[in-house]
């Protein structure tokens, strides 16, 4: 049958194969109509939301992991507490900070040093602790320098050294060193220091 044939106004007379084309060339359309008007808007929606519930469950399972090890992280976080109250009070406070000086020189006597200058500098603020340099300059040898960065290491206090240069000595010394460095030892501020250094940084940034 020629589709020019079908007449248009009496669809009820078509031939059943003809019926059946039109119904689904219809049905086709309805679904592609509804798909492109409803439900691909709903897809889109559908995929971001499954987007989501997978990031959601790596947040979760993130979280679980952190929830089972909580205790552990609770254990570590008191440990490292400790050893910063540790390291905290290896610093010395104002009034311990001349016994300190005491205990470099004494030290460095004990090792048999000459001293030559021994000359504490300003202290130098930090965050929550001061830095107090000392310039030494001390006549020796190996063995008695070694003495000395042996003892100030096993000071109960923090001090460390730096700068450390040696040379020998020329004329009447002969065969003596001399050691020049400079001892950096520490000292906790307390915690109206610290509220003060910070009001002035504060104010220096309001008068700019």
């Amino acid at each position: 049958m020629d589709i020019n044939e079908l007449d248009l106004t009496n669809v009820a007379r078509w031939p059943a194969a003809a019926k059946a084309v039109v119904i689904l060339f219809l049905m086709g359309c309805v679904i592609f109509l509804g798909y492109w008007f409803h439900s691909k808007d709903q897809l889109l929606a559908l995929e971001e939301i499954e987007r989501k519930e997978q990031d959601l469950k790596k947040v979760f399972e993130k979280k679980a992991k952190q929830a089972v090890n909580l205790e552990a992280y609770e254990n570590q976080l008191a440990e490292m507490r400790e050893s910063f109250g540790a390291m905290l009070r290896q610093l010395p406070n104002k009034t311990e900070v001349a016994d300190l000086l005491v205990d470099v020189s004494q030290t460095g006597l004990a090792s048999g040093l000459e001293f030559e200058l021994f000359k504490p500098r300003a202290e130098v603020p930090r965050e929550f602790y001061a830095e107090l340099p000392i310039n030494i300059s001390v006549v020796g040898d190996y063995h008695e320098f070694g003495d000395f960065v042996s003892g100030v290491a096993a000071l109960p206090r923090i001090v460390t050294l730096h700068n450390v240069s040696i040379k020998r000595l020329e004329g009447k010394k002969t065969g003596r060193l001399a050691m020049n460095l400079t001892a950096k030892t520490y000292r906790y501020l307390e915690d109206e220091e610290r509220a003060g250094g910070q009001g002035k940084k504060t104010g220096g940034k309001g008068k700019k």
